[in-house]
């Protein structure tokens, strides 16, 4: 029964992190991560080879398994607190092994995805630098050995990890403001965009608005209702990072009642904006015709408007940044509490007394993902973030339902309404989308989980703070 042991909940803890979040800075904390990569990138791949103009749906089915799962998350947050976010709310709840592998899980979602978008953030610099300035780097040091011939490493992705580590080392208020400044800049980049595209979508181009089933040389289909399901558990990686508010818990002025407002607002705004941006694009471009590595941007070049489509790419790379900010910020908090609980080495939790913050975690961390970055061509291992995230969001579920059962008299400033509906709802959503990634995903996914085991059974338990209880 160790494996199912339970840690007390006290959602008041903060163990040396400073306290200065407020609702309004966990709500752009949320919109920070959800708005990069996924509305400037993800919506032509999903569009153009998916769901055509059904790429609106698809934003809905993904935008509902995230708003049940945000809703469970809400409640958790307000009533255990804590910096591990789903990882703390599995181990009050429902037992140490399962929290175990929610943490291996967001591990994998948080460091994986920063060194994919990272990626991402050094090719828009690099079409920014040559649209622009006309300067050219060098591919050798642009592209991750192996991917291009002399390739040396990924210098831009690297650089840019590890000044957001100096950032997050210097003090999460400070983050905070650089994170609030830029989500304001790519707001109002998506607005222009809604203002200037939206008087030249043509309703002729979302018909059909789901094309017809097609299997490519391949053997891969495309399109049919299928393809809307397949792009929704494709852009669900736009909507990882509303969970990294979670993370916040123990550094917000007043947790049981912002962190449920950052949660739940953060989503709300950014599925409202994905849908309207989405409809814009493929009524503005033919689905087939969309370009798929900078759809946005292209969209607007395609009406003739140079100029805004430089405007574009430039708040895409501060888009991207903010993803970057939050998802880092995720990760060091997430293993700042697992090292607490001595799942993972006790080191790892020490907090600076001057920045209050955990400077070795962060610069450790963010070598190894700068080293990710920079020397591993990352392709498809994205999809094990959707993978990995989904899995997590099942589990908070599933918490919800355990802790009204075991403890139905904990406070809970914010309730889940109509349980266990909306967490069935929630656990059914987030199973159906993990189905609809491929085997290949799977398999990865399988070895990763399968290392975490044999850390947790060779290490973690023995070394859990609750080993001796």
């Amino acid at each position: 029964m160790s494996l199912f042991r339970t840690k007390p909940i006290d959602p008041n803890a903060s163990h040396g992190l400073k306290r200065c979040l407020t609702a309004w800075d966990l709500t752009l904390l949320g919109i920070g991560c959800i708005i990069g990569t996924g509305i400037f990138v993800l919506t032509g791949v999903a569009a153009a080879q998916h769901a055509g103009p059904a790429i609106m749906l698809s934003f809905v089915i993904s935008g509902l398994a995230c708003g049940f799962a945000a809703l469970c998350y809400a409640e958790l947050s307000s009533a255990i607190g804590g910096s591990g976010s789903a990882y703390g709310y599995a181990y009050a709840g429902i037992g140490e092994f399962i929290a175990w592998i929610i943490g291996w899980m967001l591990i994998l979602e948080y460091s994986v995805a920063t060194a994919t978008v990272s990626i991402g953030w050094s090719g828009y610099l690099n079409k920014i630098l040559e649209g622009f300035f006309h300067i050219q780097l060098p591919v050798e040091f642009t592209s991750a050995p192996g991917e291009v011939p002399g390739a040396v490493a990924n210098v831009p992705a690297m650089v840019i990890v590890m000044t957001l580590a100096s950032l997050l080392c210097w003090g999460v208020k400070e983050s905070a403001r650089f994170n609030g400044v830029m989500v304001m800049v790519k707001l109002a980049t998506i607005l222009a965009f809604i203002a200037i595209a939206g008087p030249h979508v043509d309703p002729d181009n979302w018909v059909p608005f789901i094309p017809e089933r097609t299997v490519d040389a391949n053997g891969v289909g495309h399109f049919g209702f299928l393809g809307v399901t397949t792009a929704a558990a494709l852009i669900f990686f736009a909507y990882i990072g509303f969970d990294a508010v979670s993370t916040a818990g123990e550094e917000a002025v007043n947790p049981q009642r912002d962190l449920p407002i950052g949660i739940l607002a953060s989503l709300a705004i950014c599925t409202v904006l994905y849908i309207i941006v989405s409809g814009i694009l493929t009524g503005v471009v033919p689905y087939a015709q969309i370009d798929i590595k900078a759809p946005v941007a292209a969209a607007m070049g395609s009406l003739g408007i140079s100029w805004a489509q430089g405007v574009i790419a430039t708040g895409a790379i501060f888009g991207i940044t903010t993803v970057m900010l939050v998802l880092y910020y995720g990760l060091t908090r997430v293993v700042l509490a697992m090292s607490r609980d001595g799942l993972l080495p006790a080191g790892m939790a020490t907090v600076h007394p001057k920045t209050q913050t955990p400077v070795k975690l962060i610069l450790g961390s963010g070598v190894l993902i700068a080293l990710i970055s920079g020397f591993f061509p990352i392709g498809k291992v994205a999809e094990l973030v959707n993978l990995g995230t989904l899995g997590a969001f099942f589990l908070v579920c599933a918490s919800v339902i355990a802790l009204r059962k075991t403890r139905p008299d904990m406070a809970r400033p914010f309730k889940v309404p109509m349980v266990p509906l909306i967490p069935v709802l929630g656990m059914g959503f987030c199973g159906w989308l993990m189905v609809s990634l491929p085997l290949a995903t799977w398999t990865a996914f399988a070895i990763w989980m399968a290392v975490g085991l044999v850390v947790y059974f060779l290490y973690s338990r023995r070394h859990s703070k609750l080993a001796g209880q």
